[in-house]
This record gives C-alpha cells, sequence and structure tokens, in this order.
C-alpha cells in the first residue's frame, strides 16, 4: 500500500542534493561566473524548498549567495561599465 507522502519521501534526498548544489554554485558563483551561477543557485535552492529539503539552511543560504551574485554583477557592472570582474583600462 502507498501513501500520498512516499512520492515525496523518494525526491527528499534529491532535495537535499540540490540544497547543497545550491549553496555550492552560490559560493562559486561570488568568485566566478556571476551572471551563470547565480540564476542556478536560486533556481536549485527554490526547488529544493518547494521539495521540502531537510537541509533547509543550506537552500535558504544559496538562495541568498545567489542573489547577492546577482548583486555584486550589477555594482560590478555598473561600476566597469562591463560584464567581467577585471577593472582598469
Amino acid at each position: 500500500m502507498t501513501t500520498l507522502s512516499e512520492p515525496l519521501d523518494r525526491a527528499r534526498p534529491h532535495a537535499d542534493g540540490m540544497a547543497v548544489a545550491s549553496f555550492v554554485l552560490g559560493l562559486l558563483g561570488t568568485l566566478v561566473l556571476n551572471l551563470v551561477l547565480g540564476p542556478c543557485a536560486l533556481i536549485l535552492g527554490a526547488l529544493a524548498l518547494v521539495r521540502r529539503t531537510n537541509r533547509r539552511g543550506r537552500a535558504l543560504l544559496g538562495i541568498a549567495l545567489g542573489t547577492a551574485d546577482l548583486i555584486i554583477l550589477a555594482i560590478l557592472t555598473a561600476v566597469d561599465g562591463t560584464v567581467s570582474w577585471g577593472f582598469g583600462g
């Protein structure tokens, strides 16, 4: 006999992996490829929360870091005028 929570229980290990991946991608995105890794961290963190991960804190940190990645990118673009980490002429 199956219950309604059984599919959710099977999806939970994947959700935990998504939460950790969100955190790692958000952390890496603050250093490199923030245009790509920031949105990936946001999406994976949100999916992990929707799937009720046990690692809720990591998913939230991934979302926060993904947001920070995009803010850093916006600031650097405004200061430098390009979508890059390089400063100067």
